[in-house]
């Protein structure tokens, strides 16, 4: 006599429930930086048919090229971010490292010495950060907030507060470096392709970005699990800190010319890439294309305000208005989830 199967458990009918509604598919919408990306791609071909100017190649160039910019210190504050932290001093450090690589150049030095130097400074800041939130607990608000405006006045001391515009005898190879371009891209947007390769390998295969991803998710349980908390905390804003050190490297290649002033506000706008790409302010979640498709959606909306002739002051408004969307847009997906 044929005996029946005997009847399926739970968790083989969640697995097959899974199996039927988890394709890979449905799984790549459910990540916010698909829309992220089809919002900037959709914005891009509004503003192709709505004006003359925008598909051009040498405005497509200097789209790429500027958001570029914005996308390599994302890199480091999506790391800081999903690590449960924030860094509110990377604008700084862009000024910073790129007065040290004018002043070394300027000096007589060459390139690569003047890098070494200024990536050095920028590096000690992350260290200096990340020690202080690791291992005294400031929160890292404050501690940020706090070298910001110390890392801007360091390179008001070194530059004596005056415009750095000659670089010595390598300064067609720093100008080549942030200004130039290979096979017709830029060659930030080249950097940051290979940063973020080697950032989003990072994150997702090696022990570090586990870490960077418990510590974020639930720091006291990766404490119990044996995670050197401290450390991996002081090396995420080393991390964060080259990251804005390389910016500030290709940026005085780009402008030709170094002042105070550089990077101001940069906080903002790379913040808001993060968490518009999808980072989760609270910790624990965070994809390097989403920093990166976010900074191309910041950038094409001030480029449209300048071709569509909008005042440029409207500029914070909007930057400001898609981090309250995208942290709503969060905040609803996690109830969503919490209900089910």
């Amino acid at each position: 006599m044929h005996k029946p199967d005997s009847a399926p458990n739970h968790a083989d009918l969640s697995q097959a429930i899974n199996r039927q509604t988890n394709t890979r598919l449905t799984a790549l919408f459910a990540e916010q930086a698909t829309w992220v990306f089809l919002a900037a791609l959709l914005s891009a071909l509004v503003l192709g048919f709505a004006t003359d100017t925008f598909a051009t190649s040498q405005n497509l160039f200097n789209v790429t090229r500027n958001f570029a910019f914005v996308g390599l210190v994302a890199l480091g504050m999506t790391v800081v971010i999903i690590s449960g932290g924030i860094d509110l001093s990377v604008g700084s450090v862009v000024c910073l490292s790129a007065m040290v690589q004018a002043i070394v150049m300027n000096a007589g030095y060459g390139f690569f010495p003047a890098a070494v130097l200024a990536l050095a400074a920028a590096a000690l800041v992350g260290l200096v950060n990340g020690a202080l939130i690791a291992w005294l607990r400031i929160p890292s608000f404050v501690v940020t907030l706090g070298m910001l405006s110390i890392a801007r006045s360091l390179a008001m001391v070194l530059s004596d507060n005056r415009m750095i515009y000659e670089f010595g005898p390598d300064q067609a190879l720093l100008f080549t470096l942030g200004g130039g371009a290979t096979f017709g891209i830029a060659h930030p947007v080249i950097a940051l392709a290979l940063l973020g390769v080697a950032t989003a390998f990072l994150l997702r295969w090696s022990q570090w970005g586990t870490h960077v991803f418990a510590i974020g998710a639930n720091e006291r349980a990766a404490v119990l699990t044996g995670i050197a908390v401290p450390w991996v905390k002081i090396s995420v804003y080393v991390f964060s800190s080259l990251m804005a050190g390389v910016t500030g490297v290709l940026e005085a290649g780009w402008l030709g010319g170094v002042t105070t002033n550089l990077g101001q506000s940069m906080e903002l706008a790379v913040i808001a890439a993060a968490v518009i790409g999808g980072a989760n302010l609270l910790g624990g979640s965070g994809t390097v294309l989403g920093a990166i498709v976010g900074a191309a959606l910041i950038e094409i909306i001030r480029n449209s305000l300048i071709l569509l002739g909008i005042s440029t002051f409207w500029q914070g408004a909007f930057v400001g208005f898609f981090i309250i969307l995208a942290v709503a847009f969060d905040r609803l997906r996690a109830l969503r989830s919490a209900q089910f």
